[in-house]
């Protein structure tokens, strides 16, 4: 054999170990380390928290399953959420979140758009060509992946109107596997400045609109922005397309001028849906309390997640009394679970844990009926009264 053969192979060699590298084990180590759940044994729940856990409908409001090449349809030991392990939490509502722009070295306090780690991810992970370039086609393509899981497991459904809703969660008094999802954006970046691209996301079956992520974009600021400008005169004109169409809006990573000027233009209840409360954990991630009792005194909701930057404590103790300090802001009708799941957080508890947090708020004192509302039935109730008729 000639040199130059043995080299071509050699090389060929190389190609394939650096592809099998940079395409499956890459990913999936990214995943893993990225998404943790810190090692523990096993809960111990009560009696009285383990039966009052079987009997809810539980609701989140955040989860960023879709930005993983990890199969939702089979339980994982990497990450936080797939369809397995939601329905071993009991899980009845989960919103899936689109995100489709990150910027390096990414903060809660200054970032520019000019970086974006989501390009390389997307080719590591095998998404199609077009996501490599346009923001607009990742979010499509996070939304067929929910759609396939939907044609696949006939127990799973998208929540498209509230009729929608209102029937799974029919079949599901029959059947506790059964789960339904909404689709939610993580920023209006992928309506890449064009009214159209937010009615072609609304027919692929989104519902609820992020404004910003982590970096000001063509709506306005954002609270982890350079600006903290209000919106945009296309954020203006965008927020108003999205109120027309029937669609949500969600504040988690606006600017406080942004939420103030949303606040000002409709009386459709808003959603914060993963945070914290800033007088109970003080760091900029969480929006101050008057901002958030304007969000709730106009009927909003307000989900709040499990890891250490927003809760100041992650463990399921902290958790809930983040929960309980919301509650104690904002009145129990008012507060949800956002867990922010595979969004890039260490969390304590996967969701097939959940029982731990019902637990927990228990032995904390809450009531049976407050622990129902915040767990579950305050997100399903408006979703059943603000989504599309």
């Amino acid at each position: 054999m000639s040199a130059a053969k043995i080299m071509l192979g050699g090389l060929g060699a190389v190609l394939v170990a650096f592809s099998i590298w940079f395409f499956w084990l890459l990913p999936a180590q990214i995943d893993h380390d990225m998404n943790v759940v810190t090692a523990h044994p096993p809960y111990v729940i009560s009696p009285e928290g383990a039966a009052l856990h079987a009997n809810l409908r539980v609701s989140d409001l955040h989860s960023d399953m879709l930005l993983w090449m990890r199969d939702p349809s089979v339980r994982n030991d990497r990450g936080h959420t797939d369809l397995p392990r939601l329905r071993e939490g009991g899980v009845a509502l989960q919103i899936f979140s689109s995100v489709t722009k990150t910027p390096s070295s990414m903060n809660y306090e200054t970032n520019t758009a000019e970086s974006d780690n989501i390009t390389a991810l997307a080719i590591a992970q095998r998404w199609p060509l077009d996501t490599w370039t346009s923001i607009f086609a990742r979010a499509k393509y996070h939304a067929r992946r929910l759609q396939r899981l939907e044609h696949s497991d006939n127990e799973f459904s998208i929540a498209r109107t509230r009729g929608d809703l209102a029937n799974a969660l029919d079949a599901r008094s029959a059947n506790p596997n059964v789960l339904v999802g909404v689709l939610a954006t993580e920023g209006g970046h992928p309506f890449e400045g064009e009214l159209d691209n937010i009615d072609r996301l609304f027919d692929e079956g989104y519902r609820l609109i992020g404004l910003q992520h982590f970096f000001d974009n063509e709506l306005g600021g954002s609270l982890h922005g350079v600006s903290g400008a209000g919106l945009t005169p296309f954020g203006r004109e965008a927020v108003a397309r999205i109120i027309e169409l029937g669609m949500l809006i969600d504040v988690a990573h606006s600017s406080h001028a942004v939420v103030r000027e949303v606040l000002s233009m409709t009386d459709r209840p808003l959603i914060v849906s993963h945070t914290g409360v800033h007088g109970h954990c003080e760091i900029v991630r969480n929006i101050p309390d008057e901002l958030m009792l304007q969000i709730a005194d106009a009927g909003g909701l307000v989900g709040i997640g499990y890891w250490a930057a927003v809760t100041c404590d992650d463990s399921p103790e902290g958790v809930a009394r983040a929960i309980i300090a919301a509650v104690d802001l904002l009145g129990v009708e008012h507060v949800a679970l956002g867990s922010d799941y595979d969004g890039t957080v260490t969390t304590t508890f996967d969701t097939s844990e959940l029982a731990v947090i019902t637990d927990r708020l228990l032995s904390l004192g809450m009531t049976e009926a407050d622990i129902q509302l915040v767990m579950g039935e305050n997100a399903i109730r408006y979703f059943l009264e603000n989504l599309p008729e």
